[in-house]
């Protein structure tokens, strides 16, 4: 079955920095458009980058310039490279893989606290 592990997580103090790693298993990885949401306390899950089979990627807003996702497909696994860091970035953070056959898939997620 598909499984998604990400992991990188933890506490760091604002401006610091955090690269997210997610794994992915029975899934054809290189055929996937992988994401990365996030999720508050309190509020939604949102889209906070995404990278395509092809290496197109795109961000919200708000982690343009901070945040970088990247794939290697070799390895079955997606990053975020997050720098410059903001409490209001504080979340859990979720892998999402989109394949046209396999569907849509989660991790279980991880938490990225930002506080000094």
């Amino acid at each position: 079955q598909v499984q998604l592990v990400e992991s990188g997580g933890g506490l760091v103090q604002p401006g610091g920095s955090l690269r997210l790693s997610c794994a992915a298993s029975g899934i054809i990885f290189s055929d996937n458009t992988m994401s990365w949401y996030r999720q508050a306390p309190g509020k939604e899950r949102d889209l906070v980058a995404a990278i395509t089979s092809g290496g197109s990627t795109r961000y919200t807003d708000s982690v343009k310039g901070r945040f970088t996702i990247s794939r290697d497909n070799a390895k079955n696994t997606v990053y975020l490279q997050m720098n410059s860091l903001k409490s209001e970035d504080t979340a859990v953070y979720y892998c999402k893989a989109l394949g046209l056959y396999s569907g849509v898939s989660w991790g279980q997620g991880t938490q990225v606290t930002v506080s000094s």
